[in-house]
């Protein structure tokens, strides 16, 4: 039996797998080790998830996960599943768990609307070609993060229409104090405005609320998808965000000339397909 992992910045889902049957599934908060260090994921790991999933060791441990892109945060990483587990371990990055995930071994592009965002080109063996995704400062257009940090601004310069700002306010029963004390001191400030960015959902027929999510999904495909042969390949969709504004996401893509294979909210089950052949 095998475990596989996927995690993105907010969330980690785990299953124990034995050939194509899920055994046992859980969920624990989203592991990065750009911000975490090997003891706080290993903390995390261990109060986390269900004791059976440390009761016996493993044939091998699959962690996909944001912020596991190079050799050195995936050591942490690795080091810290090592200790936990006492298993064999592979630690790759989310973007290769959503290309696997979604495309199993067929050749395309792969997206990530999460929290984060990201992109690539899957020969259905590895990543080819991969636009740089840049965060959430400098890139990650179209995310959860990218739609909550520009309507937190819309909001707190006075930008956003007033009703919507006032709800947002209502609902949230934050001050504009509190919310920059979540985006510039929390350990996870990707967290937070991916958090606020989903009060948007429940206001989709305004046109502002609209015009902002479309704009978003157009950069996306404008900064990240046209510089792959997007004509040729299928494009697909993993993430919260793309599942929950899906007719959005649909429609940007239309008019930019495509049209989208699949829009999922987890990767897993086509990695469960993955390791199970």
């Amino acid at each position: 039996m095998k475990v596989i992992a996927d995690s993105s910045s907010t969330r980690t889902e785990w299953v124990i797998i034995d050939g194509d049957n899920v055994v046992e599934r859980a969920f624990t908060q989203g592991l990065n080790p750009y911000f975490q260090t090997r003891r706080e994921i290993s903390h995390s790991i261990r109060l986390e998830l269900p004791e059976s999933f440390f009761r016996r060791r493993w044939e091998h441990v699959y962690f996909y996960g944001a912020g596991c892109a190079n050799v050195d945060k995936n050591k942490i990483m690795e080091s810290s599943l090592v200790a936990q587990f006492k298993t064999p371990v592979t630690v790759e990055s989310d973007l290769l768990g959503a290309a696997r995930g979604l495309l199993v071994k067929v050749p395309g592009l792969a997206c990530i609307l999460g929290t984060g965002s990201n992109s690539c080109h899957y020969d259905g063996k590895k990543i080819v070609k991969n636009v740089r995704p840049l965060g959430f400062i400098l890139g990650d257009e179209g995310s959860g993060a990218y739609l909550g940090r520009l309507f937190l601004s819309d909001c707190l310069k006075g930008i956003a229409p007033r009703q919507i700002s006032d709800a947002f306010f209502e609902k949230y029963k934050v001050s504009p104090d509190e919310i920059m004390d979540a985006v510039y001191t929390n350990p996870f400030p990707n967290r937070s405005l991916s958090a606020y960015s989903q009060f948007l959902s429940e206001y989709l027929d305004d046109e502002y609320v609209y015009q902002l999510i479309y704009s978003a999904f157009m950069g996306f495909f404008v900064r990240n998808v046209s510089s792959y042969s997007y004509t040729e390949l299928p494009i697909c969709f993993v993430g919260a965000t793309a599942t929950t504004y899906r007719e959005v996401l649909q429609k940007v893509a239309a008019d930019f000339g495509v049209e989208i294979s699949k829009i999922v909210q987890s990767s897993m089950p086509g990695l469960i397909q993955y390791h199970a052949q």
